[in-house]
């Protein structure tokens, strides 16, 4: 019986914790304006490090689309960087009408592959104290990738 109610407790602890980190996160964002409608608000949030100024974060939109084999595809659209009036903080808004750009090389053998179709996009500097918020257009999802240094340094050569 003690044996079942320190599991019962080790499961309450975990799920409040659970239910406390979703608030922390949710209230990170509470000041960032509700989507509107047809749009979806992503949410890129890192867990700080003494690293922060040694990273950087791109992060891009798309889906999953149906596409040829052979050619390069990308979604058309745009990023437009916005502030957050007040609070010194800013956000994303992606602008798309889903238009995918396309080489246009000649596919002989037109095999069709499902494939992530994404937009170009948006380099920042990583800061684990601030979410990254962006706002997209339903349908679409936003993807991201953490790049890290070593802090070496190199030297530019000059002609002479």
């Amino acid at each position: 019986m003690i044996k079942f109610i320190k599991v019962l407790t080790l499961i309450a602890t975990i799920g409040m914790s659970n239910v406390y980190a979703q608030q922390q996160a949710s209230s990170s964002v509470s000041m960032f304006p509700k989507p509107e409608k047809g749009q979806v608000q992503y949410i890129i949030d890192v867990p700080h490090s003494t690293k922060d100024d040694t990273k950087k974060i791109e992060f891009f939109v798309g889906k999953m689309t149906e596409t040829d084999a052979c050619n390069n595809h990308g979604l058309m659209g745009q990023f437009e960087e916005k502030d957050l009036q007040g609070w010194g903080y800013n956000y994303y808004e992606f602008k798309t009408d889903g238009q995918i750009r396309s080489t246009m090389m000649g596919c002989p053998d037109a095999k069709k592959i499902q494939q992530f179709v994404s937009s170009t996009s948006q380099l920042v500097r990583y800061n684990g104290r601030l979410p990254i918020v962006i706002y997209v257009p339903e349908g679409y999802e936003v993807r991201y990738k953490i790049y890290t240094t070593n802090d070496e340094v190199f030297v530019g050569k000059t002609l002479k």
